[in-house]
């Protein structure tokens, strides 16, 4: 009798306020996320990274070139970054997407600017450049083949091009730049770069011909390197991934962290996969041609350099007098599920969901489409927000019949508490007996709540990982749904609303939940100062829409309705 009365007790205890659970499971939630934020994304120590010894020898010409079981093993010598990453000729191509500049040392990728996207929300800013060849945010496309013997058209060699500056043409549908690099024993290899309109899709060719006398035996390694920072504008609060990704339908979208990366070298075998280097918004991905197995490798150099990237693991021979062409696509660009799902199987996962992807695919499909009616990602959140209140209007029905009768029932438990003082036993006991005449059930408020919760979460992950949003406008002076609010309103309008809502619970019995409580709004409002302007404007209808519901549900009640 004992144990089922303390077990009655802990319950009434801890329903004294339903209200306070939510806010303290929103506070865990915000915790995990600034947690993973830490662990993730954090700060990292300003020292020099030595590469780690890799599981196969490397070759002398370079720490960033993938290994060969013919080459010979050499150290790393840890020179410094400007004779790393050499320079020759540069080619500046231009087309209805994109400003590249394409090295002629090893036909590199140096710079990418996407022009569709500006780097920030002024009128005269420049496009975002994805793409860099600088320090301390590098990001650069490398590829090449190895050979069996003689010379290798890596990325240390040194190409010849007929020009240097490439434009697409008003009507053209596809721009195509090639380089030439040519051996002393008679092998031609033509990288052929062909651009389409309209998309963020490079195909890179390697063009082998075979003139030397003899077979030759070469390997396509294509990679991306990058270094690891923190990106600017983004909010020291809001966590998303930045590092390598790799994906093969065996295993699916699997991360590949830096710190990853530094503990040991990658070294898979994968077809029909894909490597990826992410960051909020934008990636570079290397997609190999299907039905084609490839060896997945990863590197930390050094100067904090990191690198991910593929190469055919069999030595493919073109014989004397013969031609043969390596191929891969590049994906450079936004995050834009529609057109990365038609690249490649799975690119579209890059739009990193995590765990509520099944929920938050439907919930930014809604979203779209709100936005295809208005042409407003504003509107379209304020819409996709009123939809979810509706999908769970019964259940937050129940939940608000429980806390408005919790609060009629108030005057009268803080009767029996100064009855009984402090015994817990007989208070408790008198407790669940005024449940039980009222017909209420204590824990009623609590089960609509947590089932709500995965929902509220996944629609936070579609709105903070949606290009989408990226510098969209909304009204007056929200120009920028993807920054915080300039001048704090939204912040400060959720806070009003959490303490209105805090008005319409139960009181809390306990004196300390009651301070909780009270400084609970201040807390978020801090909190979601730095927040997304787009997330704290979803937090805000939900928080009107449910003081709207609550206030009708708790005056029917408090008149004497059901």
């Amino acid at each position: 009798m004992v144990s089922t009365r303390s077990r009655i007790g802990t319950v009434v205890t801890a329903m004294d306020n339903q209200r306070l659970f939510l806010f303290v499971a929103l506070s865990f939630v915000i915790l995990l996320l600034w947690q993973s934020w830490v662990e993730d994304y954090g700060p990292q120590p300003p020292a020099e990274v030595t590469e780690s010894t890799p599981a196969t020898p490397a070759p002398a010409d370079g720490e960033d070139l993938p290994a060969t079981p013919q080459t010979p093993e050499a150290t790393d010598t840890a020179l410094p970054f400007t004779d790393l990453l050499k320079s020759a000729d540069a080619i500046e191509v231009e087309t209805d997407l994109f400003r590249i500049r394409i090295d002629t040392t090893g036909g590199d990728l140096r710079q990418a600017d996407l022009l569709d996207y500006p780097a920030t929300t002024k009128p005269d800013s420049p496009p975002f450049r994805l793409l860099n060849d600088s320090l301390p945010n590098l990001f650069i496309v490398q590829s090449g083949l190895r050979a069996a013997s003689g010379a290798e058209p890596t990325h240390h060699a040194v190409y010849s091009v007929e020009q240097t500056d490439w434009r697409m043409q008003d009507g053209a549908d596809t721009l195509v730049v090639p380089l030439v690099w040519r051996s002393p024993e008679g092998v031609e290899v033509v990288k052929r770069f062909t651009f389409h309109r309209g998309s963020y899709v490079v195909d890179i060719e390697h063009v082998v011909t075979n003139n030397s006398g003899s077979d030759w035996q070469g390997r396509e390694y294509r990679q991306l390197q990058r270094t690891q920072v923190a990106e600017t504008g983004q909010s020291t609060f809001i966590y998303t991934y930045m590092g390598g990704v790799i994906y093969s339908p065996e295993e699916k979208y699997e991360k590949v962290k830096f710190e990853e990366m530094l503990e040991q070298n990658l070294d898979l075998t994968i077809t029909d996969g894909w490597a990826a280097m992410l960051q909020h918004y934008f990636l570079g991905a290397l997609v190999p041609a299907t039905g084609t197995a490839e060896h997945y490798y990863t590197k930390a150099l050094s100067n904090a350099r990191y690198v991910i990237g593929m190469i055919t693991p069999t030595w493919r021979t073109v014989a004397d007098g013969d031609t043969g062409v390596f191929s891969t696509r590049l994906f450079i660009g936004p995050k834009l599920q529609d057109e990365m799902r038609e690249v490649a199987t799975g690119l579209e996962l890059t739009v990193d969901y995590g765990l509520l992807t099944v929920l938050s695919q439907p919930l930014f499909w809604l979203l779209k489409f709100f936005h295809g009616l208005i042409d407003n990602w504003g509107w379209a959140i304020i819409l996709v927000t009123l939809v979810v209140k509706l999908v769970f209007f019964k259940l937050s029905e129940t939940s608000y019949k429980s806390m408005a009768n919790m609060r009629k029932l108030t005057p009268r438990l803080k009767s029996l508490k100064e009855r009984y003082g402090d015994d817990k036993q007989k208070l408790n006991q008198a407790m669940m007996e005024m449940y039980k005449k009222e017909k209420i059930n204590p824990l009623g408020g609590c089960l609509p709540i947590l089932v709500q919760i995965p929902v509220f979460i996944a629609l936070y992950w579609v709105l903070l990982e949606s290009v989408e949003l990226r510098h969209a406008p909304f009204m007056l002076w929200i120009q920028d749904m993807s920054s915080p609010d300039p001048y704090y309103i939204l912040p400060l309008l959720m806070g009003a609303t959490m303490f209105i809502q805090q008005k319409l619970n139960p009181a809390p019995m306990d004196p300390v939940q009651a301070k909780v409580m009270m400084v609970l709004p201040v807390v978020f409002t801090v909190f979601f100062a730095f927040f997304p302007s787009g997330l704290v404007l979803y937090w805000v209808v939900n928080n009107t829409l449910s003081i709207a519901q609550q206030w009708v549900i708790t005056r029917r009640i408090e008149a004497g309705g059901k």
